[in-house]
């Protein structure tokens, strides 16, 4: 009776380690076990129920599987809602580490001014982290995400792609580079650099006019 009960107990533990997927019948076994082993969610599988053993004991590997296969579904269609509140929910814990490793980095100042540094560096790490989810989730959350394609560099001048743009209305809009001279020019109308005295002639800008008559100098 003891027997068959600890067996049971072995036979359950091995059904929750065990993954159960249905792979593509026109594929060999081998090549199914790959696609198995380079799926995200069976990675991510593996290694989540190693690390959440300590705190949720022993995970179901296919349930596991299961779950993480949908949310990264809901991911790649861009429903980001688990992974906000994920980012929301890790800044909380990290400002719950830096304020206990800040606290310990007090009750050692006294004495053991090593143990303070090393306590508030852990603590400065968190804090920074804790700000760079917080800057992550703001940029789900609005979008304000840029990304540089590429730079394509000419011989009149530089040009950056990127996804986003800013419209400019009204006033001076930058010039084509094929028509603007070795100095950059004034593509609208802008007023003159006023002199020494104001009320008279103001410096001429530079532009692509070419050479003209210099006066004489004032002596």
């Amino acid at each position: 009776m003891t027997a068959k009960s600890k067996k049971s107990k072995a036979g359950s533990a091995r059904s929750k380690a065990r993954l159960d997927i249905e792979g593509e019948p026109e594929k060999s076994k081998e090549r199914n076990l790959a696609n198995v082993s380079l799926d995200p969610a069976a990675s991510g599988m593996a290694a989540t129920r190693m690390f959440n053993a300590g705190s949720f004991g022993e995970q179901d590997s296919t349930e596991l599987y299961l779950s993480l296969s949908d949310k990264g579904k809901a991911a790649t269609s861009g429903d980001l809602t688990h992974y906000k509140a994920m980012l929301a929910a890790q800044a909380d814990t990290l400002n719950s580490i830096f304020t206990e490793l800040a606290r310990r980095a007090a009750l050692n100042m006294g004495e053991y001014i090593s143990a303070t540094e090393i306590y508030m560096r852990l603590a400065l790490k968190a804090q920074a982290q804790c700000k760079a989810n917080i800057e992550a989730l703001d940029r789900l959350s609005n979008g304000r995400v840029q990304t540089v394609r590429h730079v394509h560099v000419n011989e009149g001048g530089q040009a950056v792609i990127a996804d986003e743009f800013h419209h400019h209305t009204g006033g001076c809009k930058n010039g084509k580079s094929d028509k603007q001279p070795h100095t950059t020019g004034t593509a609208g109308k802008s007023p003159a650099l006023l002199s020494q005295d104001a009320q008279g002639d103001g410096v001429p800008i530079s532009s692509g006019k070419g050479k003209q008559e210099v006066p004489d100098a004032r002596r």
